[in-house]
């Protein structure tokens, strides 16, 4: 099979593609044949050498796959060889083959293309966890998320709408605001030409906004603050901007009864991850199946133009998600 590896750490130039004997699942696992791998920051961290996989993890890039199911591991049940999935992957997915543990695989949706599903797993399952499960966002509530174009954010949007919340997210251009609010945002933000917080308190009134998606880190930590309601949430899962706050004002935490919280997805035990997908399984594949909430695919390139893709997301120019293709 093909896969792709890096020649060092460095930028998009250390990309290569190599190919070597196609994996064998293990007891619980199954092999994908990969039809689709989404591209994901971590996987341009990894190329850097700051985000390395977890110990036995493969080296090969690519969080998340969509493909048919080629074998299945010993134990493993309610799957078939030929059956179309996505799946969420610790590692291996920038590659024709990919070994996935069972408990992460879902039935790819019907009516989404391979490119399609394979934009999902690891955008629904951080979108889910964090802004249902630590945030716990409900009918009624107001909900920001910064970057709301990115492929985080298209889904954070559509899930929190298709939950009965008002939404509110920010994005870095006037065009990008524009297609957040074809997703449903009640109110887009130019955090390049527009102050998000005063916008964001004029829009949300004296209650404030009860849980905040955050992505950016520790330059927006104060503002973030500044905008929560009496018993807010916010709730960060990565740090573009930095991650060292060197003081805040407990106060306002102990008097509006805030909650700071957060989570990487990558790192936790394939248990943790499988109660995930779960909860995924049954309160979002509906909604993906209704045509409810859909993602959004900004570009395709096939898989020896990997560089090409990383060079895209660094530029952050793409709306939505952008996905390989291996042309099986």
């Amino acid at each position: 099979m093909r896969y792709a590896y890096f020649d060092g750490a460095g930028g998009p130039e250390v990309i290569r593609i190599g190919e070597a004997a196609r994996p064998a699942p293990g007891p619980g696992e199954v092999l994908i044949e990969v039809v689709a791998a989404g591209v994901n920051r971590p996987d341009c961290m990894q190329r850097a050498g700051s985000y390395p996989p977890p110990p036995g993890e493969s080296d090969i890039p690519g969080l998340e796959v969509a493909g048919r199911i080629a074998a299945l591991g010993e134990g493993v049940t309610g799957f078939e060889a030929g059956d179309s999935v996505c799946a969420l992957l610790g590692s291996g997915g920038y590659a024709d083959y990919a070994v996935a543990a069972a408990s992460l695989c879902l039935p790819a949706p019907q009516g989404l293309s391979f490119e399609e599903a394979a934009a999902l797993p690891e955008n629904v399952f951080t979108v889910y966890d964090n802004v249902f499960t630590r945030g716990r966002l409900t009918a009624g509530e107001t909900f920001l998320v910064h970057g709301g174009s990115s492929g985080i954010g298209s889904i954070a949007i559509q899930l929190a709408k298709a939950a009965g919340a008002l939404v509110i997210a920010t994005a870095g251009s006037d065009a990008k605001c524009a297609f957040c609010r074809t997703l449903g945002a009640d109110l887009s933000i130019n955090y390049k030409t527009q102050d998000f917080a005063a916008e964001t308190k004029a829009f949300a009134g004296e209650h404030g906004v009860d849980v905040i998606l955050d992505m950016v880190g520790a330059p927006y930590f104060a503002r973030n603050l500044s905008l929560l309601a009496f018993e807010g949430r916010l709730v960060e899962i990565a740090c573009s901007g930095g991650g060292r706050v060197e003081a805040f004002n407990l106060w306002p935490v102990l008097i509006r009864r805030l909650t700071l919280t957060g989570s990487t997805l990558r790192a936790r035990t394939l248990a943790q991850k499988a109660a995930v997908a779960a909860a995924v399984r049954e309160h979002v594949w509906p909604l993906i199946e209704a045509g409810k909430v859909r993602p959004l695919v900004h570009a395709t390139f096939p898989l020896e133009q990997i560089w090409v893709a990383h060079e895209l997301m660094e530029s952050s120019a793409h709306t939505g998600k952008i996905v390989l293709e291996t042309g099986r």
